[in-house]
């Protein structure tokens, strides 16, 4: 069954190179980002994993915690962290799930539930696996999305679609392009009377899209 926007993440046990989690504890009443990837010692994933170690100042400022996902085992992952380390010149201080019997991957719709790795497998037999899971406090998907194995993922979207999430989350939505600082939409359900009490001074472009700045 295909996890959705809004659905509630699976609760699983995992084992990770910092040992056994289980999701929603670990999650606690943080944001977090599962990031998904197809093998480790890999090029693509390994700038990837740099990327999402040099920000890791910033997932601290939004109160979210990351976590990664491949299918390879825990004693790769630490091999292949000081590889990442020396890409990123950065410290990967998050866990990375060993998904050695894709429970994961088949859990969050990665990979079809007859899947499996065969005997001298490449990154090509789990290329799907290559995700990006935002959620929220209360355990719900917020947002997904996929790549092939060719093209990097833009991390700095990745914080802005979180950003544009957490503001979401006070009862607006973000235009095209949104980032911090600019305005936002009033939702269509709220009235101009109620807007004006809850926003104070808004702009009226169309009667289905008002402007207003964003709530502190």
């Amino acid at each position: 069954m295909s996890l959705r926007i809004n659905d509630t993440i699976p609760n699983m046990t995992v084992e990770t190179d910092h040992g056994t989690i289980q999701l929603h504890d670990w999650i606690g009443n943080s944001w977090a980002i599962l990031f998904s990837h197809p093998k480790d010692f890999t090029p693509v994933c390994t700038t990837e994993f740099g990327a999402v170690a040099q920000l890791a100042d910033e997932w601290a400022a939004r109160g979210t915690k990351v976590i990664g996902v491949s299918v390879d085992g825990v004693e790769d992952h630490k091999k292949w962290k000081a590889d990442i380390e020396k890409v990123a010149g950065a410290k990967a201080g998050f866990p990375i799930i060993a998904d050695t019997g894709l429970e994961v991957s088949k859990a969050f719709d990665m990979l079809p539930a007859e899947a499996y790795m065969p005997d001298g497998r490449t990154p090509a037999h789990s290329a799907t696996v290559r995700s990006v899971f935002i959620i929220g406090p209360d355990k719900q998907l917020k947002l997904s999305m996929t790549y092939p194995m060719t093209v990097g993922r833009n991390f700095a979207e990745v914080l802005r679609a979180l950003d544009g999430l957490q503001m979401s989350a006070k009862g607006v939505a973000t235009p095209a392009n949104w980032v911090p600082g600019e305005d936002v939409i009033i939702p269509p359900t709220v009235s101009n009377e109620d807007a004006l009490a809850k926003f104070g001074e808004f702009e009226m472009i169309l009667p289905y899209l008002r402007k207003t700045k964003a709530p502190s």
